[in-house]
């Protein structure tokens, strides 16, 4: 079975030119963008046999989406004040940056937050060799090219060698009106020993939301990226939450690479949107490099999440723990996918990969798809594991022994199921606000269901 490329309409020569003239691009990047044009137009959506029965854009109705062709720059941006506990914040609301301030020790330290054609211009030095290599996206991925293509909206976190952060830094999006779209990439980079924690918001803005049954006229579109680069013994901490307005769609590519002894943990939720479509790329090129990754979501009503993720051994000694938890209720569904490749040069790989879900609801549906993929036999660990699965009857029995109601007992499993994800949140009022956006999920019909 295969899957037809992508036909977008706004997929076009004559409009990635309109981008490109309108940010003053160097040819070279005008290039670049023209031959990832060409690749969406010739890879299929999906890629993978394995999951390709799992491919499902039928609500995303792209066609009716215009992306913004260029993001302005609020004229008082820089004197946004940054949130309780962060070091430094962008916000992009719709087509333009409102917020990008760095606290005094970001400042300090030489952290760099700035539009790509800003960095082009003052310090092309720190954007120009690891775009043009092209390497920060996977080139077998159709909707990751998309973004290569159009992005009207381009941003590089820079974080030099030895400097290290311990509060986070903020980035929040807010895709803007219905019918419109951003387009947009995110770059971070990490010098030697650097270390940070990063914490995205993606939530659901302003403007007035449709509704998850279908019957909205037009749709938000937000595509985006984050491509990170972690050098010698460079250490990343993202978290993320998604809240989108019930009418938008998402598509996100997160890919990173990992030199030697470098350490990445990603913690992602997702509750929010139509349709969110993710692809996680981890590449553990340096010898002693490692990943922690939990990603979940929690759909109702008509949602879908699509939840896939590539974990790449490359290098020696390498370890990866992957975990991706779903729960759906009302008629939602969840794919969850996976893959773990071990290639011949990473002798001494541990590697782990997780994916389970939970069903709420009998109309509710999710399927789990953990694979395997190893050219070394000389490792000390490659497994994965999966399930699909109503809340645990015996679970709900053993707290109803410790004195709770059906209902609650069934809720507070759920929220622990969820949890390893909320504790990752650097911010506390924002895991505060996690917790508060999973417990209004819980599905009102759930509580008849157990009666």
């Amino acid at each position: 079975m295969s899957v037809a490329p992508l036909r977008l309409p706004f997929v076009s020569e004559d409009r990635i030119r309109q981008i490109s003239r309108s940010l003053d691009e160097p040819g070279w990047l005008l290039q670049q963008r023209l031959i990832a044009a060409a690749r969406v137009a010739e890879l299929p959506a999906e890629g993978n046999q394995l999951f390709t029965p799992y491919h499902d854009l039928r609500a995303a109705r792209l066609a009716e989406s215009q992306p913004y062709a260029e993001i302005k720059v609020s004229g008082d941006s820089e004197r946004a004040e940054l949130p309780a506990g962060a070091s430094a914040m962008l916000a992009v609301r719709g087509d333009t940056i409102v917020a990008r301030s760095l606290g005094p020790d970001a400042l300090a330290a030489g952290v760099v937050i700035d539009t790509f054609g800003a960095v082009l211009r003052d310090r092309p030095e720190l954007l120009q060799d690891i775009l043009q290599n092209g390497r920060t996206l996977p080139a077998d991925d159709a909707f990751s090219q998309v973004a290569c293509a159009l992005w009207s909206h381009g941003v590089l976190i820079h974080v030099p060698a030895g400097v290290q952060l311990d509060a986070p830094i903020v980035i929040r999006h807010d895709p803007g009106e219905a019918g419109r779209g951003v387009i947009s990439r995110t770059l971070l980079t990490l010098g030697e020993e650097a270390s940070v924690r990063l914490l995205e918001e993606q939530g659901p803005g302003s403007h007035p939301a449709g509704r998850l049954d279908g019957s909205v006229d037009q749709r938000r579109l937000w595509w985006g990226t984050m491509e990170a680069v972690l050098d010698d013994g460079a250490s990343l901490e993202v978290a993320g939450l998604q809240d989108f307005a019930q009418d938008t769609v998402a598509f996100v590519n997160r890919q990173a690479t990992l030199g030697r002894s470098a350490r990445l943990r990603w913690a992602l939720a997702s509750v929010g949107g139509l349709l969110h479509k993710s692809r996680i790329d981890n590449l553990l090129v340096g010898q002693g490099s490692s990943v922690q990754q939990v990603e979940i979501g929690f759909g109702d009503e008509a949602q879908l999440f699509d939840l896939t993720s590539y974990t790449r051994h490359i290098g020696e000694d390498t370890t990866g723990d992957l975990l991706s938890k779903g729960v759906f209720s009302g008629r939602s569904r969840g794919y969850i996918k996976g893959l773990i490749e071990i290639q011949r040069t990473a002798r001494g790989t541990d590697s782990f990969l997780g994916e389970f879900s939970m069903l709420l609801a009998r109309k509710a549906r999710s399927v789990t798809i953990p694979s395997l993929e190893i050219d070394q036999p000389d490792v000390r660990r490659a497994s994965h594991a999966s399930s699909v699965a109503p809340i645990d009857e015996t679970a709900i029995f053993y707290l109803m022994s410790r004195g709770l109601d059906r209902e609650t007992a069934r809720k507070t499993i759920v929220l622990g199921f969820l949890e390893p994800v909320v504790a990752r949140i650097p911010l506390p009022e924002v895991a505060e606000r996690l917790r508060d956006l999973l417990a209004a999920k819980w599905p009102a019909e759930a509580a008849a269901a157990a009666a």
